[in-house]
């Protein structure tokens, strides 16, 4: 559902508060550079520090100003189970093609806890969820086995992997059936679309979306050679 280079755009600010101008700019260039995806409220779009409220008017802004001319999915990830599906269910209202879900920070649940948390903000919401695997950052590392057992559910399209793991990524891919795994690691990009990932959620691509969505296109291909080039 959700493939090629999608880039985690930045939040621009000018004086702690948020620019809707820079950031319509912002928009407007990577849709005509090509890009195949907005996420905004990633990590890279400052989730973890916007208020509610800016959170929400951020992915508002977003989908009003992209107009469908490429996807929009909504950064809605939280460690509170009750608030992913407020942020998801708001980014529903306002016609999101789809939201990304960090896996439980700081709380460190176990895998069946992982599970539950997925799939009842899926029971809750009708629309697209593409998982988040970021142990780095979260201390967690959903499993390959856990995020085989949640491709299942008919709102759960994807994960963006950024656990690091080729191994885990091979079993994710041969595991599922009609499920995306995305980069989340410009570095890994390559590899990772070497074995069968879908693409890249990019943070590289604020600067280069051309060029990203040029090298995701050469990896998809087989054009190893340009791709390497490119990656180098």
């Amino acid at each position: 559902m959700f493939e090629g280079a999608i880039v985690a755009i930045v939040t621009p600010f000018r004086k702690g508060i948020i620019d809707y101008e820079a950031f319509e700019k912002l928009i407007e260039f990577q849709v005509s550079e090509g890009i195949d995806g907005i996420v905004p409220c990633g990590t890279t779009g400052e989730s973890p520090t916007l208020s509610h409220e800016e959170h929400k008017e951020v992915i508002r802004f977003t989908v009003e100003i992209v107009k469908n001319r490429v996807p929009v999915i909504a950064g809605t990830g939280s460690n509170n189970t009750v608030e992913a599906i407020e942020l998801t269910s708001h980014a529903k209202s306002v016609k999101a093609n789809g939201v990304l879900m960090t896996t439980p920070y700081y709380n460190k649940p176990n895998q069946e806890g992982l599970f539950l948390h997925y799939s009842k903000v899926a029971d809750q919401v009708d629309i697209p969820i593409v998982l988040y695997n970021i142990p780095s950052r979260t201390s967690i590392n959903m499993t390959a086995e856990t995020i085989i057992r949640l491709s299942k559910h008919k709102n759960i399209v994807g994960v963006k992997e950024a656990a690091g793991s080729m191994d885990q990524a091979m079993a994710i891919i041969k595991g599922t059936q009609h499920f995306d795994l995305l980069s989340g690691d410009d570095l890994l990009t390559l590899p990772l679309c070497s074995i069968g990932g879908a693409g890249v959620i990019s943070v590289l691509a604020n600067l280069l979306p051309r060029e990203t969505v040029e090298f995701v296109s050469h990896c998809h291909k087989g054009d190893l050679e340009k791709a390497q080039d490119m990656n180098y």
